[in-house]
């Protein structure tokens, strides 16, 4: 196999180095104090470009849309761009995430290349647009797996590490447990290398940091074996979920690979769980991934069903539940982790939108939160149509991470208006999620709406302080970043 690439050699000294330039701390006091800023560089196309995202809500009119081929375009891309900049893959933040406005936007989709491949060490190298699906189809013949990635197969990886994402993987914890190195461009076009033992800080925060950092141009993955699942599901009051958890989840002998709990309206309170366990059973599909091309009628009729009716909640309940908990399944992890996001995408979103938000609590104040949550989502008459629960150990990696402890995470799914008064009305029961999150020692996942008031983001996000520090020395001009990014930093 070729040798990995690796960066030339850094002009100055970056975060996690034992010397910083004058300079550069210079530059870094002056943004601290907010001396320093970039002054938005209006580049009016003949034609207005925008930026949107999966839920069609937040569109960004950007000043220029380049889709490089090679870290070299990208690097000259900022180099050549006079004002703000942000990055972008697969479009599934909802917040205005991989844009800001007349900044220049780069579309990472087109460098989607398998960099190398080292099937005996387990270790894989790809360019940051690749999507999960397209490292699954290079991975499957070599009987290998993505270690760890969302539920759905869609997502760039570069993306992933950017939002620092995690799945159903039982014990794993966030993506960047499983990233080994990244090929990152800096604000001044230098391209670096960054891992936990060159520029570990640039590493830790580039994984979660949304863009700030840099714009990750290759990533470094550690994968596992791709072995046989075999699906066990249990129903369960939700006082109840906690301490089966213990006793059928988490212990490895059990050896459960995938596990998620879903709880319904009105109640939310009765968990459906679904394990996915290591099994010698007889597969009862053959298909090794989910084929492309698949098309998902009965599932987008279901969910339209249960959304718009006015006894969807319950027809979900009775039926629809039902009927998919009961079948058993044998299948290989790449098919299961194949899952392809076109089975929820409805017909059109101009009406209405399906939308998530996300909250991390730590183990023990669960249930609390769950009950609060509950109380919530029926005061504010929100139209949620599921909320899943997942886990997380504590992240060891990211310099914001969402997990400070063990947490559960809640995932909630639900179906908003796009009219102005739709959103505001969801920024309102947002808020109150988040300060119910907080109240439990909990925080929230920030690639949703951008609802959370400045000081809700202090709160749940306390080292951002640590953060800010390392994009000023890597980043003094202020140039990368999003519509998140300048709202809360």
């Amino acid at each position: 196999m070729p040798a990995p690439k690796r960066s030339p050699p850094a002009e100055r000294a970056l975060p996690g180095d034992v010397g910083i330039s004058r300079r550069g701390l210079l530059a870094g006091a002056m943004a601290g104090a907010g001396l320093l800023l970039v002054a938005p560089v209006r580049i009016h196309a003949a034609v207005p470009q925008f930026v949107e995202n999966v839920t069609r809500l937040y569109p960004v009119e950007v000043g220029r849309i380049v889709a490089p081929r090679s870290h070299e375009e990208v690097s000259r891309a900022v180099r050549d761009w006079p004002g703000a900049i942000a990055v972008g893959g697969g479009r599934y933040s909802m917040g205005g995430q991989v844009a800001i406005p007349h900044g220049l936007h780069i579309d990472m989709r087109q460098m989607n290349r398998l960099v190398w491949l080292r099937p005996e060490a387990k270790t894989v190298r790809v360019e940051a647009g690749m999507r999960w699906r397209d490292l699954q189809d290079h991975i499957d013949g070599h009987q290998l797996s993505v270690r760890t990635m969302q539920s759905f197969a869609n997502f760039t990886i570069g993306g992933a590490v950017s939002v620092n994402a995690h799945g159903r993987y039982v014990g794993h914890g966030p993506v960047g447990h499983s990233v080994r190195a990244l090929q990152i461009v800096l604000a001044d076009g230098r391209v670096v290398e960054a891992s936990p033992q060159e520029h570990p800080a640039l590493f830790r925060a580039a994984i979660g940091g949304y863009g700030a950092i840099g714009v990750i141009t290759e990533v470094e993955l550690d994968l596992d074996d791709n072995r046989r699942l075999e699906k066990r599901m249990a129903r369960m009051p939700l006082q109840d979920y906690p301490a089966w958890f213990e006793r059928e989840v988490r212990p490895a002998e059990k050896a459960c690979v995938l596990h998620n709990a879903d709880l319904l309206p009105p109640g939310f309170d009765e968990a459906w769980t679904t394990n996915w366990c290591l099994s010698d059973q007889p597969l009862t599909t053959q298909e090794r991934l989910i084929p492309r091309d698949r098309d998902y009628p009965l599932e987008r009729t279901l969910l339209l069903a249960v959304s718009e009716l006015p006894n969807g909640a319950e027809l979900q309940r009775k039926y629809v539940r039902p009927a998919l908990f009961g079948q058993p399944e044998v299948t290989w992890r790449n098919r299961e982790a194949s899952l392809d996001l076109r089975m929820l995408e409805p017909g059109d979103r101009n009406a209405s939108t399906y939308v998530l938000q996300e909250y991390f609590i730590p183990i023990a104040r669960g249930l609390a939160f769950a009950a609060e949550m509950a109380r919530v989502i029926r005061a504010h008459g929100a139209k949620v149509l599921n909320v899943s629960i997942r886990h997380s150990p504590r992240d060891e990696v990211s310099m914001l991470p969402w997990a400070r402890e063990e947490v559960f995470s809640f995932v909630v799914y639900y179906k908003q208006g796009t009219d102005a008064a739709a959103m505001e009305r969801v920024g309102r029961w947002t808020r109150d999620m988040i300060d119910a999150a907080l109240a439990q020692g909990g925080t929230y996942y920030l690639p949703y709406q951008l609802h959370a008031s400045a000081t809700q983001f202090a709160q749940a996000y306390p080292q951002v302080e640590s953060f800010r520090a390392v994009k000023h020395m890597a980043d003094p001009q202020g140039r990368l970043g999003n519509s998140l990014w300048q709202r809360y930093l």
